[in-house]
């Protein structure tokens, strides 16, 4: 049988851990020999850092009643043998719920009052204020602790048709969306805005992040649900109901929120879930599966994708199956199916992105580590060629290397205020990119925004208003790789002038690449235009729905300009790392060649034992490097091993 999503993700945790092991050592090993300036110091952390931190999200997407919360409990918790999100008959999340987890919290489930939606901060804003949440503890070894907690998702408040207006739950443009009115005038909204599961459960502990959203009038009220979560999922799960098809409220969905132009296919599977219902008694198995290819072919059409990107299944069958051990239920409920392409799609598309990340920095990495390397050789190449020239030599000619080299230290002393003045154009120059993608840049823009916004009537030019904000955006970022492509040539410039003056190997590091984060203000723009359809004109024209786009808006650039700054940070450090790495080296290369002539000078056989020793250090040097590959080569190589090939490699040894 295919690999499943749960085995693929196992394998891709147990990579993930042994990288952080490898990449750990190696960073004491290069601590150790005195190769872990600034810059290789950096790129280490950073790794390590998204080694252990890596996510990988998967939202699943329907309309009621589509089965989702089924499907869930099928591939992520039937190890439970039993239920453990809401999905008995009227129990049905009401909320958007995130299922994650975090070592720094205990395992509880914390949820957000629908309230706030009525006041203008993010989702992102209150993550930071727990004590507004409601919080309930969880024990994660009782099955039945955990799905009695769950259900609270489900909670439901009636509210009048005024509070469910300024909820976002009620519109006056689309009657055929809002809740019923019931005899007494109420209507019923969710309870809670957003709920945060945190629990040990195995996939979740390796990085796995779960999103369950409600149905389609809950997802168009919640900007930063439509904007930022769903399109920043690594893989979204579309479910459909196989005996309806392709329903209104589905295709509103499906063209609304999930399929943009940009849109990676594999990152988009659509489930026909219930084909259990098809299953009828009547009818041979064979007419059963024409009808169910019938469904799954004209739901491809509809939807405009490949039809093998439609995967029919019970999620259901499929957890009695898993519940019961009964592998012939679980075959045709097709559940492994949708696994395997989840695994094939999400998983297969994460590691790629993660190893292609890992070889450049490991490349980079080992790149500065074996020019540190090379300074040192040629400064023992440079102290043999001088022993060697001084062999039958008398003292005053002896006496003349010493102050030879003490007046080229001298210079090269002096040289410190050019090197100075190099590093204050570069600071001036770097200020300049910095204050272009700063957070008071961003704040400005934002607040330009939100001005346009709040104009009173109808949003018709609200398209107009975030065009114009996306170009000063695009704008800025183009000044920025200006400003870079100039301290890059400035940067080239001036190390070739200084290796050839006193002798360096400097090398001006890769030039950040802030194009892609050009790319990423598109792919922005293109959910958020998704958003500002006719349909949403008349919520656009309420200034608190439109202040909460706005800020959703703003926390996803925040990542983007934070990320481009940072790469703009290792740069400058890399840069300004090679350089005192080869003046402090330069300085220790003075006092070794002075330390080396006073020694010839005190004793006759001091001038073999020094070049002894100097080929002693070069062959060293020649096992250092060697070691250095080795390490390297380790972790390049297992980034494209699965995770129990990389689980199955031998102990890191530092010696």
């Amino acid at each position: 049988m295919a690999t499943s999503f749960n085995e693929q993700f196992d394998q891709h945790g147990a990579w993930r851990r042994e990288f952080a092991l490898r990449l750990k050592l190696l960073s004491e090993w290069l601590k150790d020999h005195d190769l872990l300036d600034s810059a290789v110091e950096e790129r280490l952390r950073r790794l390590e850092s998204q080694m252990r931190s890596d996510k990988v999200m998967v939202a699943f997407v329907a309309e009621f009643s589509r089965g989702k919360s089924e499907l869930i409990n099928a591939i992520f918790f039937a190890g439970y043998k039993r239920r453990i999100m809401p999905a008995s008959a009227g129990r049905t999340t009401m909320c958007p719920t995130e299922l994650g987890y975090d070592p720094e919290v205990p395992p509880c489930l914390r949820l957000l009052p629908i309230e706030t939606r009525l006041q203008t901060q993010p989702l992102m804003e209150w993550r930071m204020v727990p004590e507004k949440w409601t919080r309930l503890d969880l024990d994660v070894n009782d099955p039945a602790q955990l799905a009695q907690a769950f259900e609270k998702v489900s909670e439901i408040r009636r509210v009048t048709v005024e509070e469910a207006k300024a909820l976002g739950f009620w519109h006056e443009d689309a009657p055929e969306d809002n809740p019923m009115v019931h005899a007494d005038g109420l209507v019923e909204v969710p309870r809670w805005r957003h709920a945060l599961i945190n629990i040990a459960h195995p996939l979740l502990k390796q990085g796995l992040v779960i999103l369950d959203t409600p149905g389609l009038n809950a997802i168009g009220a919640e900007p930063e649900l439509t904007v930022n979560l769903i399109p920043q999922a690594h893989a979204v799960v579309f479910i459909l109901a196989a005996d309806t098809g392709v329903t209104k409220s589905d295709l509103a969905i499906w063209r609304e929120h999930l399929i943009a132009e940009d849109t990676d296919s594999a990152s988009r599977l659509v489930v026909l879930n219930k084909i259990d219902t098809m299953w009828d008694a009547l009818s041979t198995p064979y007419q059963v599966q024409a009808q169910i290819d019938r469904q799954r072919k004209t739901t491809a059409e509809v939807l405009g994708i490949e039809e093998q990107q439609v995967i029919p299944v019970s999620g259901q069958k499929g957890l009695v199956a898993k519940v019961n051990n009964n592998a012939d239920l679980l075959k045709v409920s097709n559940l492994p199916a949708l696994e395997h392409a989840l695994a094939e799609g999400v998983m297969g598309q994460r590691q790629k992105i993660l190893r292609a990340s890992v070889t450049t920095n490991i490349t980079e990495l080992r790149s500065e580590a074996t020019r540190s390397l090379g300074i040192r050789r040629r400064d023992l190449a440079e102290q043999m060629v001088e022993l060697k020239g001084l062999r039958g030599k008398n003292t005053s000619v002896i006496k003349h290397m010493r102050a030879r080299i003490e007046q080229e230290q001298a210079e090269f002393d002096a040289s410190g205020a050019k090197i100075h003045a190099v590093r204050s154009v570069h600071l001036k120059l770097l200020r300049d990119v910095f204050n272009l993608l700063g957070t008071s840049t961003l704040k400005t823009e934002m607040a330009e925004l939100t001005g346009a916004l709040r104009t009173p009537g109808l949003k018709l030019g609200v398209r107009k208003a975030y065009g114009q904000t996306f170009d000063r955006l695009r704008e800025g970022l183009r000044r920025a790789e200006k400003v870079s492509g100039e301290i890059q040539t400035m940067l080239t410039g001036t190390f070739r002038q200084l290796n050839a003056e006193y002798g360096f190997s400097l090398q001006a590091p890769r030039e950040p690449d802030l194009a892609r984060y050009e790319r990423d203000l598109d792919l922005v723009e293109r959910s958020h235009n998704q958003y500002l359809g006719v349909s949403n004109a008349l919520k656009l024209a309420q200034p608190e729905f439109a202040d909460r786009l706005v800020r959703a808006l703003a926390t996803r650039l925040r990542v983007i300009y934070e990320s481009a700054l940072g790469e703009v940070e290792l740069w400058n450090k890399s840069a300004a790392a090679q350089l005192d790495a080869q003046l402090r080296e330069r300085r220790r290369n003075f006092g070794r060649r002075l330390e080396a002539i006073e020694r010839i000078q005190q004793a006759a056989s001091g001038l073999d034992d020094r070049i002894a020793e100097i080929q002693a250090q070069e062959e060293a040097l020649d096992t250092l490097e060697h070691k250095l590959s080795e390490l390297t080569a380790h972790l390049t190589n297992s980034s494209i091993m699965s995770g129990k090939a990389a689980a199955a490699q031998p102990a890191l040894k530092t010696a």
